[in-house]
């Protein structure tokens, strides 16, 4: 059964294209684990500063294998030392990109929400 995983991120105010522009850097990073079913990075239209990272995965197993893989430490480092959040979604060292601003990770909070589809409506299809 799939499982969404939904890490809320707080962000200071002037930080979140920083965020997405993280993000965005890492497109695809994900795409090829065991068991990922698809990504979305939301961003807040009202005056939030929390974005929303919503992944959905086939079980919890799999979501766990990829919290536990090399390739989620890789994406999740940060150079902020120890405190850090390891489920942040955005701990990424830019200076590993040569972009020296904003090392360490962006958000100053986050919390990891766990949920299952419980009903809905595919939508209509044209």
């Amino acid at each position: 059964m799939t499982v969404i995983k939904i890490n809320a991120i707080t962000v200071p105010e002037d930080s979140g294209d920083e965020l997405a522009r993280r993000f965005a850097a890492r497109a695809g990073a994900v795409d090829n684990q065991e068991g990922f079913e698809g990504f979305e990075l939301l961003k807040p239209t009202d005056d939030r500063t929390t974005w929303l990272v919503i992944t959905r995965w086939r079980d919890e197993a799999a979501f766990e294998a990829w919290v536990n893989s090399p390739a989620f430490a890789h994406g999740h480092r940060s150079g902020s030392g120890p405190g850090s959040s390891r489920t942040s979604g955005e701990g990424k060292d830019d200076r590993s990109a040569g972009q020296g601003h904003h090392a360490g990770p962006v958000g100053i909070h986050s919390e990891l929400w766990s949920y299952e589809i419980a009903g809905g409506s595919p939508g209509k299809t044209l």
